[in-house]
């Protein structure tokens, strides 16, 4: 492809193949989730004999958790300036090679109660694993400024499918009492078949939307360099606190919400990944349907100043159901404001930069947005030793403090911008 193209929305046909890869990766990343959990805290677990004390198991869980992000945070601005260079498309086999090879060892850890390699094979596809960051960046390729929540809106709804079916099929992989020879280790390696096929979609599928190459060098620690940045430019400081604070308390509740299943209600593997498939469903509803035609209406901008404070209340108010299916009646709130936050907050992080910095501007998001998910990890293993309800207090608190900063910090420092 020249790089001397000037059409500023190349290859829109691209929005599909993009939107198979996302919705394929994170059918992966789903089908895991009511997985872990249970490894760590069921009675059962094939990976803790029954005399391993629950305060060890919260913080090797924490350990665990927070391993993926801690590897994504440097690799993830990495593969967002080299796509910048070399495109969109090779990055992203790169990345999804690393996943299959990490989903592989995981499985094998899982079924020789391999500890260590439990946890390399999490740190491997988290370096790698930063192709969300290039999946922004090829969205924001093919699109404009009316169109950019939208399209970003379309990833939400693939992350929502993923979620509807990848918790329910991990749930049923991991039971053996439906199919003999299912094992906790079974949804591992069906996962690393779903990302060889999406190798194959991005090699056959995928067209290149990168127009306007970069020559940014690439750095080891841009991830750190990509902090100490977005805290020193007026336009991206307050916008990025945005992103690390929601981060931070979306991911204490994503993190510690099935372990509050486990521990207060007795769920098993099947429940959980029933509830994620139903979280899911609403998921899909928002951000493929009721985000399109907000964002018809409403500026991004708009948007968040209801989205943030409600996505606090709806995660707070998860502390008070007692029985699995109450659940069902407050989680689809969490779904809606969070769909509905997700995109309109990343759109407005892409229009703080120009057009052929979309790749190192989004891998600065990711890199705040692994940040996030690093301490809720090791924090959170600790607050989880103390009640299990705490994880979860503290995730609507930091999303409220996200609402806070956006309200009367970043709003009035665009407003001032905008009149200049």
């Amino acid at each position: 492809m020249s790089t001397s193209a000037t059409n500023p929305q190349p290859l829109r046909a691209s929005i599909l193949p993009i939107f198979l890869t996302v919705f394929i990766d994170m059918l992966g990343v789903g089908i895991i989730i009511p997985v872990l959990p249970a490894l760590f805290f069921e009675e059962e677990s094939m990976i803790f004999s029954p005399d391993v004390a629950f305060q060890t198991r919260s913080l090797l869980y924490g350990l665990l958790l927070a391993s993926y992000p801690f590897m994504q945070f440097f690799g993830a601005p990495i593969l967002g300036t080299l796509s910048d260079r070399f495109g969109r498309k090779p990055l992203l086999q790169i990345s999804l090679a690393g996943t299959v090879v990490g989903y592989l060892l995981f499985g094998y850890a899982v079924a020789t109660q391999n500890i260590p390699l439990l946890f390399f094979s999490r740190m491997l596809p988290g370096f790698t694993g930063g192709n969300i960051s290039i999946v922004f960046s090829a969205i924001a390729d093919v699109s404009d400024e009316s169109s950019k929540a939208r399209n970003f809106g379309l990833v939400g709804m693939a992350f929502g499918l993923g979620f509807i079916l990848g918790p329910t099929i991990g749930g049923f992989l991991a039971d053996p009492s439906l199919v003999s020879w299912f094992t906790p280790a079974t949804p591992f390696l069906f996962t690393a078949i779903l990302t060889l096929i999406n190798i194959a979609l991005v090699q056959y599928v995928f067209k290149e939307t990168l127009v306007e190459r970069s020559q940014v060098a690439v750095k080891v620690f841009k991830g750190v360099a990509n902090i100490a940045r977005s805290f020193k430019a007026p336009n991206l400081r307050v916008i990025f606190s945005v992103v690390l604070l929601t981060s931070l308390g979306f991911t204490f509740f994503t993190q510690f919400f099935s372990v509050l299943l486990i521990e207060k209600i007795g769920v098993r593997i099947k429940d959980i990944g029933l509830l994620f498939g139903w979280i899911g469903i609403w998921l899909v509803i928002t951000q493929g349907i009721i985000v399109r035609v907000l964002s018809r209406k409403y500026a991004s901008t708009a948007l968040l100043r209801v989205s943030l404070i409600m996505l606090s209340c709806s995660v707070a108010a998860v502390l008070l159901p007692s029985e699995l299916w109450m659940f069902y009646l407050v989680n689809p709130f969490i779904a809606i404001f969070q769909g509905i936050t997700s995109p309109n907050l990343t759109a407005v992080v892409s229009s703080q930069a120009a057009r052929h910095q979309q790749g190192e501007i989004l891998g600065i998001n990711q890199s705040m947005q692994s940040m996030g998910q690093i301490f809720p990890a090791l924090i959170g293993s600790y607050l989880n030793t103390i009640d299990v309800h705490v994880p979860l207090m503290a995730a609507a608190a930091f999303i409220f403090l996200a609402w806070v900063v956006y309200i009367f910090v970043f709003q009035p420092k665009q407003r001032e911008r905008e009149a200049v």
